[in-house]
């Protein structure tokens, strides 16, 4: 196969409860923590440099910052037909992520509901793991999937895009 052909998504009907996959790891840097705290302004101590200010004995990442890298691993492992994240529920953070930690997530489908014909909803377990394979993060993601006959319609489509990306009005 050819290393540069696209891969095709996963689609609603690809997948069943059960499906699990595990992403591979990413290392957490201090530089990833820098900047995150830039984008976001949180410059709490607890992600400084400087370990005498951490309970933990060291700097730890944002928690929100786990949970970034966790979707961005998790949009590739599985690649699926996603429209749209419509809720993260019961999020836990269950132990800190240190500078230079790998983590890697583990993904497995716990529901799965239609809604329309052409998208469904699914119900995702995903569990952060450190390089022990400790949970770190843990919870519930729930996104809209679209259908194969979502994808062929659109796909012979020619409608035109709006400015924003969005279907213009009939």
């Amino acid at each position: 196969m050819n290393s540069t052909a696209a891969i095709e998504p996963l689609f609603l009907e690809d997948m069943k409860v059960g499906d699990h996959w595990l992403s591979p790891m990413r290392e957490i840097s201090s530089e990833d923590v820098a900047d995150f705290a830039m984008l976001t302004g949180d410059n709490d101590p607890l992600h400084s440099s400087d370990a005498s200010r951490s309970p933990f004995g060291e700097p730890v990442a944002h928690g929100l910052l786990g949970l970034s890298v966790l979707a961005g691993l998790s949009s590739q492992h599985p690649q699926v037909a996603t429209l749209a994240l419509v809720g993260i529920s019961d999020w836990q953070f269950e132990a800190p992520v240190f500078f230079g930690d790998c983590v890697q997530v583990l993904t497995e489908v716990e529901q799965i509901q239609q809604h329309g014909r052409r998208s469904g909803r699914v119900t995702w377990i995903r569990q952060l793991l450190n390089q022990h394979g400790k949970i770190v993060q843990r919870g519930r993601f729930v996104t809209l999937v679209a259908t194969r006959l979502r994808a062929r319609h659109f796909s012979h489509s020619h409608e035109e895009m709006s400015p924003r990306g969005t279907l213009r009005a009939r």
